[in-house]
């Protein structure tokens, strides 16, 4: 069964139980999957594109509850929470510090990178080998750090 259809599935129980959060959280999803399905003028997204549809939707959700907090509103910073743990499902399981920076350090001597200038290269690299398990602030902060002891 392909994550798309997964979060289908999820979507006609939510909708038999009655369950509005989930609903309409997995229905805005399923809109955006849609959308970007739309944006690239093909059909059958793989798990991959329709991951990063998610990670997208998840960074919004984070965005939205930081200006809700600045805004004192807790209320809709709580909704949001909930929106982005039920999203957050869907999201393979995060690398560990340690499976990030064996990765990091393999690609820094893959490429022979040497200094801070070399950042972009390893940067892609990395994010493209950890495939949507790592964050891009976990990952730049970890290059960061490895280039400047070199």
């Amino acid at each position: 069964m392909t994550l798309k259809e997964k979060i289908e599935q999820d979507f006609v129980a939510a909708r038999k139980a009655k369950n509005e959060v989930v609903v309409s959280t997995l229905g805005m999803l399923k809109s955006a999957v849609t959308n970007a399905e739309i944006a690239g003028m093909r059909k059958g997204f793989t798990d991959e594109d329709v991951l990063k549809v998610i990670a997208s939707e998840i960074k919004k959700h984070k965005d939205s509850i930081a200006e809700y907090e600045k805004g004192r509103r807790a209320d809709l910073a709580s909704k949001e929470k909930v929106e982005m743990e039920i999203l957050a499902k869907y999201m393979p399981t995060e690398l560990s510090e340690e499976e990030l920076k064996k990765i990091v350090e393999e690609k820094i001597k893959e490429f022979g990178a040497a200094s801070p200038a070399d950042f972009g290269k390893v940067m892609g690299a990395v994010m493209k080998a950890a495939g949507g398990r790592a964050g891009g602030d976990a990952v730049s902060k970890m290059v960061k750090e490895i280039l400047e002891k070199e």
